[in-house]
């Protein structure tokens, strides 16, 4: 093949990828990473990511934050209040989007999101009975490029990780994961933390066998969809 074409054929995969580049807190707009050199970007709120490729497998260390480790930056919020999380470019439309928060014992720099401690706030997978459709909650972020979320509103105060997650299912037998994280610092007066069976590690919170990852959304004759990784704790214990 020659090289301009394969540089073409190329161009349309990479050109469909992307990733939260920004984050909305109240009046606030926090910029994060954009293009291909986040060293060089200047100071964020969000845990530096290395590129705008899928993680293929659940298991893989990367999809935690998209390989970002620490930032230098944090933003607070209020218990109750929404983040949003915006992205530069998205076009895969079927898949749920899901957000999840991991509490750190101390401060940010030591806080990597390891162990069992990760759970979901928020997450939409799909409507209306028919898994070869739009009616998903990436198509969402197709057609606003935003996701907004509210913080428990009861939730206990402290530094905490935030992470929006993109399953893109488009590509059968080939589930694509999206993940970026950003540094919050929650104030307020509740006292809640999530019961143990809302806890889930990143990476590894379901196995790669899961109905949620392996899904055929061309071939299978399901009309329900449950996004893998448990339920969403609302503040709230029932």
């Amino acid at each position: 093949m020659r090289f301009d074409l394969l540089v073409l054929a190329f161009a349309p995969l990479v050109a469909s990828h992307g990733a939260v580049t920004s984050y909305i807190i109240g009046s606030t707009d926090f910029p994060g990473y954009e293009g291909f050199a986040p060293s060089t970007s200047i100071k964020t709120i969000q845990r530096q990511w290395p590129d705008y490729n899928p993680t293929l497998t659940v298991s893989d260390p990367k999809i935690r934050c998209n390989g970002g480790q620490s930032a230098p930056l944090s933003a607070s919020v209020k218990a109750g209040e929404n983040v949003t999380a915006v992205w530069k470019q998205w076009t895969h439309q079927q898949g749920p989007v899901m957000v999840w928060m991991f509490k750190c014992d101390g401060e940010f720099a030591s806080c990597s999101g390891d162990g069992k401690g990760w759970f979901k706030i928020d997450e939409m997978g799909m409507w209306g009975g028919v898994l070869d459709s739009n009616n998903w909650g990436t198509a969402i972020v197709v057609k606003n490029l935003k996701w907004s979320s509210a913080i428990p509103s009861n939730i206990a105060p402290g530094n905490y990780i935030i992470r929006h997650e993109l399953l893109a299912l488009h590509q059968a037998n080939t589930p694509q994961f999206y993940a970026e994280c950003a540094q919050l610092v929650v104030t307020g007066d509740g006292t809640a933390t999530p019961p143990a069976d809302f806890l889930y590690p990143i990476p590894g919170y379901a196995p790669q066998s899961d109905p949620g990852i392996t899904v055929d959304i061309y071939m299978g004759k399901e009309t329900t969809y449950t996004p893998p990784g448990g339920r969403v704790w609302s503040g709230f214990t029932f």
